[in-house]
């Protein structure tokens, strides 16, 4: 599965990239395949182990700050690996082709 999501901590104004780097850097750290963009982090694994990867990224950043918005979707697809890159490379293949 490829979960997408987006932590933002709520109450502290409009400088949040410390914050949005705490549930960032547990992702890096849990060593499933992962992409940040300006957007969203994408993690992809099995359930149980992207949810709970979500959960510490959720964490980290409402330890510092008490409220946090969460905006999460989720690929649900068994047995399908490296999906973010593979879907990336289904994508650029249709836009080299004539």
């Amino acid at each position: 599965m490829i979960v997408a999501f987006s932590v933002s901590p709520l109450g502290v104004g409009e400088d949040v990239g410390e914050y949005v780097a705490d549930a960032v850097r547990v992702v890096r750290e849990s060593g499933l395949p992962n992409r940040t963009d300006a957007m969203f982090t994408s993690v992809e694994g099995e359930w149980d182990e992207v949810m709970d990867v979500v959960k510490r990224a959720v964490a980290a950043v409402e330890a510092r700050c008490g409220r946090v918005s969460l905006v999460l979707k989720a690929d649900i697809r068994p047995g399908v690996t490296d999906g973010l890159t593979s879907k990336v490379e289904t994508v650029e293949r249709y836009l080299a082709a004539p």
